[in-house]
């Protein structure tokens, strides 16, 4: 089959794990985070601040903030692509928690229309973290087995509201300061030992779905819900991630696999754009379900 004139490109929060991202060969856009009045550009290797540097600042009570993608590195990014005559797909964090994808919208008309010939299509994923990665992750299998950019579009805008994401939530402050907690809730459930889960709704937003009672029920609940909502759980590929949490993330993905035996199992660490709205001690499995 030959070499199909695209490329595939996403962000720093698909989170991919180092390897992975390495032997994929696509270009993964960092973004830029502050914390203690410092600004860092988050890539996918961690060089500017390392994941256990990050989480260990956030547990010292420090308060993290995020950026947008800015203009100019869209078209630093794209620019190089376009002058070699190939196209460009990029797959971009979710509308419903960042304006990555409309701010890659305005950079790919005014890139298009000083590069005539050229396409760029933007998709906005409606993921996070490992659900983004995994549509990335089918993507670039796609475009390696010969599809069109035209047909792995339509394969992600298809497929993307199947990318469940179930999510163990240690740090209740971190809900609450971000709007989805009342601080009242936040305090009882820290006192009593609740631990919340959420999803990724299909409008790529967070949605809080219950509480449990104790880590160890919500990583059990983590567990039910491979069952409940993945249709074939040996021929998938189950992504693992979390925040700062490895030992317990490993645990968890030994488990899987020895419970569900999937076709192909990925974990890796959930980075400071992302981290900085969640805090450390997330847990969470992504995989293509029946539904979000």
């Amino acid at each position: 089959m030959s070499e199909q004139n695209y490329v595939i490109v996403t962000d720093v929060t698909a989170d991919f794990p180092l390897e992975l991202a390495q032997k994929l060969n696509i270009d993964i856009i960092p973004m830029e985070f502050m914390i203690d009045g410092v600004s860092y550009h988050h890539y996918y290797d961690a060089r500017e601040m390392s994941m256990k540097e990050f989480y260990q600042l956030e547990k010292q009570g420090k308060m993290p903030t995020t950026t947008q993608i800015n203009q100019e590195t869209y078209r630093k990014t794209f620019t190089p692509i376009l002058k070699e005559g190939k196209d460009i797909l990029y797959i971009c964090f979710s509308s419903g928690l960042s304006s990555t994808w409309q701010g890659s919208c305005l950079a790919a008309r005014e890139l298009e229309e000083k590069y005539p010939g050229r396409r760029i299509i933007s998709v906005d994923s409606r993921c996070a973290s490992g659900g983004e990665g995994l549509l990335v992750l089918y993507a670039v299998r796609m475009r390696e087995a010969g599809a069109s950019m035209e047909e792995v579009v339509s394969w992600i805008e298809e497929n993307r509201d199947r990318v469940c994401h179930w999510v163990l939530v240690d740090d209740l402050k971190h809900l609450h300061r971000g709007g989805r907690l009342p601080a009242v809730a936040a305090v009882a459930g820290m006192a009593l030992g609740i631990k919340p889960m959420i999803r990724v709704t299909e409008e790529g937003k967070l949605e809080p779905i219950g509480k449990v009672r104790g880590r160890k029920k919500g990583v059990e609940t983590l567990m039910n819900k491979i069952k409940e909502t993945c249709v074939d759980p040996e021929n998938s590929i189950i992504w693992v991630v979390h925040t700062d949490c490895e030992d317990e993330a490993k645990e968890f993905c030994r488990n899987v696999e020895n419970t569900y035996h999937p076709k192909e199992m990925y974990l890796s660490e959930i980075g400071p754009i992302i981290g900085a709205h969640t805090g450390p001690n997330v847990l969470a499995v992504v995989f293509l379900g029946t539904h979000k």
